[in-house]
């Protein structure tokens, strides 16, 4: 396999789509990790009415070759088990090519092909967010409700991935899952009174101005993790609504809102403020705990805590396939995707922990994944989160139209003039 390579793109949305992405118990089952390639075919007009091309085959008719447009930093996640399959199943993909760029920008590149029916996009790799615009704009292929039956491994996946893989409306396929927070990171040599509820953290903020931040929620994980948790902390009247059921959420952020001095556009800023000293205590996910520590952005030194009564906030990324692919790539996509869902395959996920742990199905376990990522998630874990995953309640995030609507206030009421 050609290794694949990174590829800056641009593309400029619509002011919508800007809007708009401004802005989850399984059986035992499945597991082989080798593909299907039985000779039945599937038509390939979609539920939709949607015309691909064609009968899908089981397998296409020669290798493809797939490009990848990765908008959620997923290939730290999935580019070992996408070069696996490469390696093993050459018959069936002969190489990969990789496209990276902002979630904000998905919809301006893919529309325009699916609208000319020109595809150089084969696959999408996403977030909640892309997943969300796409969907507003008809631009997946309903992956799911039409070959549901060659991705069996989904039976596997662990309940919070289930319930993730709800979000996706029979379009996308959820390949990783983590709970993500919210949590809270600090420098030890700084913060020496942790706080442990909402409440302690604005006093901190306040007895600490300018050493508290978080980003921009509509463009940082977990910018929007902490917002969406607050609801939960906070015992706001209703968690879904943020217009009608965010009463003390809206207030408390005001408040703190006093104390932070300005609102990055993305968490990368957020980790060399905390590398820097210029911020102290920061909310974060368990993946922007330990990655960041592990690839040296931020001292080994730093903290984390949890919140000592709270709700994780999980998340996912999903695979899509923009409408109009042709058969035999469907083909292909089918037959990875079902390989990815095994626990072998999918313990790849864990990584350096960026999206800890990683896995969206049973039985995919840390000794299962490549020692490198055992080596560090030793090293940089936490020996308390797993047990704080299993203790703790889950719910999904916002629907995507009441997420929109969270950034919108948050953008009017919170962060304007300071992001």
């Amino acid at each position: 396999m050609t290794r694949p390579s990174i590829l800056r793109f641009a593309a400029i949305a619509s002011a919508f789509t800007l809007a708009l992405t401004a802005c989850s118990a399984p059986d035992t089952g499945g597991g082989d990790t080798e593909p299907d390639t039985g000779g039945e075919t599937t038509s390939a007009t979609t539920a939709d009415g949607v015309d691909t091309g064609g009968e899908v085959p089981e397998a296409p008719s020669e290798p493809v070759t797939l490009n990848i447009l990765d908008v959620a930093g997923n290939i730290k996640l999935t580019e070992g088990m996408i070069d696996k399959f490469v390696e093993e199943h050459s018959d069936v993909i002969s190489a990969v090519t990789w496209e990276s760029g902002g979630a904000p920008d998905l919809v301006g590149a893919v529309k325009p092909q699916v609208d000319s029916g020109n595809l150089s996009i084969d696959l999408v790799l996403t977030g909640n967010d892309g997943l969300s615009a796409g969907l507003d704009q008809d631009l997946w292929i309903p992956l799911v409700d039409e070959y549901g039956d060659r991705l069996t491994n989904q039976e596997n996946y662990l309940e919070p991935a289930a319930a993730m893989q709800e979000l996706a409306q029979g379009h996308g396929v959820v390949v990783t899952y983590y709970p993500s927070g919210p949590l809270l990171q600090y420098d030890p040599e700084v913060v020496t009174d942790v706080p442990s509820t909402p409440e302690e953290l604005l006093a901190w903020a306040e007895a600490n101005p300018g050493k508290f931040g978080y980003a921009r929620p509509a463009n940082s994980g977990p910018g929007r993790t902490f917002l969406m948790g607050l609801p939960h902390m906070l015992g706001d009247e209703d968690p879904g609504d943020p217009e009608n059921g965010w009463d003390k959420t809206w207030e408390y952020l005001k408040e703190l809102n006093q104390y932070v001095d300005n609102y990055p556009t993305g968490t990368g800023q957020v980790i060399t403020n905390m590398a820097d000293g210029t911020w102290s205590l920061i909310p974060t996910t368990t993946g922007w705990d330990i990655e960041p520590r592990a690839d040296g952005r931020e001292p080994a030194g730093i903290e984390a805590a949890a919140f000592d009564d709270f709700t994780w906030v999980t998340d996912a990324h999903y695979a899509v396939i923009p409408k109009g692919q042709s058969p035999d790539k469907i083909a292909a996509i089918l037959q990875l995707l079902q390989y990815m869902l095994t626990p072998e395959i999918n313990a790849i996920a864990y990584d350096n922990g960026y999206f800890y742990p990683g896995p969206a199905v049973e039985g995919a376990t840390l000794d299962l994944a490549p020692q490198d990522s055992q080596d560090a998630i030793a090293e940089y874990g936490r020996d308390w989160y797993d047990a704080l995953i299993e203790e703790k309640p889950k719910t999904t995030p916002l629907p995507p139209d009441q997420m929109v609507l969270a950034f919108d206030i948050w953008d009017r009421e919170i962060g304007a003039g300071k992001y």
